[in-house]
């Protein structure tokens, strides 16, 4: 199973969504990956999330360079979630035929609200969003052991 983590610009939210996934995934088959709506070509990790990343999970994304959504991602991805529900939006008025399997991450376990974009924030604008994404995606995992028949 292939999970797909969107945001804007792939360097803050996705990023840090896709470490934290494949770092706690315990589940054989499943693993995550990202990419950005609107990236800008030729960025990287931003330095707060990339620091945030090594810090927690021990994983260096310093030097990993935005993705930017494509056609083809949508189509080989298994469930994707969305930083926020206009992300989902804008895919599923777009792509109609894969709504079933587009989700704003939020919105796939139950949860109101959205993940903040830290973008140009400081560290500790990062660790909130950092923190804000370690429940959720635990969240994610827990929902997919069940749906999984995993205990």
């Amino acid at each position: 199973m292939k999970i797909l983590f969107v945001c804007t610009g792939n360097t803050c939210r996705s990023c840090m969504a896709e470490s934290i996934f494949n770092k706690r995934c315990n589940i054989e088959g499943v693993s995550a990956y990202s990419a950005g709506l609107s990236i800008v070509p030729g960025s990287i990790a931003s330095k707060h999330s990339a620091h945030l990343v090594l810090t927690n999970l021990c994983h260096n994304i310093s030097e990993r360079k935005a993705v930017q959504l494509t056609s083809e991602m949508i189509k080989s991805a298994d469930l994707i979630l969305t930083m926020t529900s206009h992300m989902k939006q804008l895919l599923t008025s777009n792509l109609p035929q894969y709504n079933e399997k587009i989700y704003s991450i939020c919105e796939f376990v139950s949860v109101e609200g959205e993940i903040s974009d830290p973008y140009g924030g400081s560290i500790g604008v990062y660790e909130k969003t950092y923190n804000q994404l370690d429940n959720i995606v635990g969240m994610v995992l827990s929902k997919l052991k069940e749906d999984k028949g995993i205990s």
